[in-house]
């Protein structure tokens, strides 16, 4: 059978076998097919794309658009300012006060920062009411050392100065009964010293 230069034969959904005018096999790609190939490549090439354009922020802030580097910018400073608070919290506390935990956000860029954080303290109160008080001081200024306070932080200081008027109460009752003791020890001492007086004025006759 003789072939014309212008035989197709079909070979598949995907390709196409002519004859050209050499008589030599040349394969053409369906074009359906070919353009939905490309559909694909383009495809995986945009998702590849998009991944590096994601890797190079997190190891590059300058490609970050303008929001996100806005928003990178205030993480920073909320890190710094949380840092900040809680280290002034934990300098004024002294050894009342225990290691800082925080809260972290991921930024745009990959990086983590601090949006909140918390330093616990002690409230155990003193053995006699002279260190309780001055515990209670100490918890105060920790509470109050930050420049801008919290809300808790103004909770704990208010707890502090009560701490301290229970403390300097006790204190003043302790006092009081002291002052008290020693009235009455003065006047049983006196009235002891008259009745010996008093003995001591008889007479005695033979």
């Amino acid at each position: 059978m003789q072939i014309g230069s212008s035989s197709l034969y079909d070979v598949g959904s995907s390709y196409t076998i002519k004859l050209n005018e050499k008589e030599l096999l040349v394969i053409d790609e369906d074009p359906v097919d070919k353009k939905r190939q490309e559909t694909k490549r383009s495809q995986k090439e945009k998702e590849l794309q998009e991944k590096k354009v994601q890797e190079s922020k997190k190891s590059d802030p300058t490609e970050l658009s303008e929001d996100e580097k806005k928003l990178v910018k205030g993480l920073q400073a909320r890190d710094s300012e949380v840092k900040a608070h809680e280290a002034a919290h934990q300098a004024a506390g002294g050894g009342m006060t225990g290691a800082a935990s925080y809260t972290y956000q991921q930024g745009p860029d990959g990086k983590m920062y601090a949006i909140g954080g918390e330093v616990s303290i002690s409230t155990q109160g003193g053995s006699t009411p002279e260190e309780t008080i001055a515990k209670a001081r100490q918890i105060a200024a920790s509470a109050m050392a930050p420049g801008s306070p919290s809300g808790q932080d103004f909770a704990v200081a208010t707890s502090a100065k009560m701490m301290e008027m229970k403390a300097q109460q006790q204190l003043t009752k302790e006092k009081q009964e002291e002052i008290q003791g020693l009235q009455t020890y003065s006047q049983e001492r006196n009235s002891s010293k008259d009745n010996l007086q008093q003995t001591s004025s008889f007479d005695i006759s033979t």
